[in-house]
């Protein structure tokens, strides 16, 4: 089984929500989430040209487990010790037809990212891509203090277009996720 990996968080309800449907449903929590794009807001129409939405319209998932990346990060010196909570998903339960992968080969800055960085989504493709690269990690172990903090800029990402429900997540240990 290949597994997928997303921030745990406070849900409200029994999906996961794309920022535009939080926006609607839980105005509070949207607001919340709005704050993490303070910094570069035109992020949240750049397309996702193979799902015809904007990238507030996707739930953002990782075939890369967090734990390297957060180790590179401490290396850095930018970060101490954290615990990492997140939830899995298993790539299986994702319909192709609404998700894609977007490798993140171009500069994090680049903004939107360029169409063919977008790929069609499958559990195979998702578990080749399952290792940080050399250089994601490097870049993340030689951060200096005024370098802005994005841990996940050059790792891929499985953007799923709508809401993905809250029983097909699993905690860190296996267990189901309650709302």
């Amino acid at each position: 089984m290949t597994l997928l990996y997303k921030a745990a968080g406070q849900i409200r309800g029994d999906e996961i929500l794309p920022l535009n449907q939080l926006r609607v449903q839980y105005p509070d929590l949207y607001e919340r989430e709005l704050g993490k794009y303070a910094a570069r807001p035109q992020t949240l129409t750049n397309p996702v040209y193979p799902l015809g939405c904007c990238w507030a319209d996707v739930v953002f998932l990782s075939p890369v487990h967090p734990a390297p990346i957060f180790q590179a990060l401490q290396e850095s010196g930018r970060i101490g010790p954290v615990v990492i909570d997140y939830w899995t998903l298993d790539a299986d339960l994702l319909d192709p037809a609404n998700t894609c992968i977007l490798l993140k080969r171009h500069d994090p800055e680049m903004k939107p990212q360029p169409p063919e960085d977008f790929v069609p989504y499958s559990p195979a493709a998702a578990a080749a891509l399952s290792i940080p690269t050399t250089r994601a990690l490097h870049r993340l172990r030689t951060l200096t203090p005024t370098e802005p903090l994005y841990p996940w800029a050059d790792i891929p990402h499985i953007l799923h277009h709508g809401s993905i429900p809250l029983t097909c997540f699993r905690t860190a240990t296996g267990d189901p996720i309650t709302g």
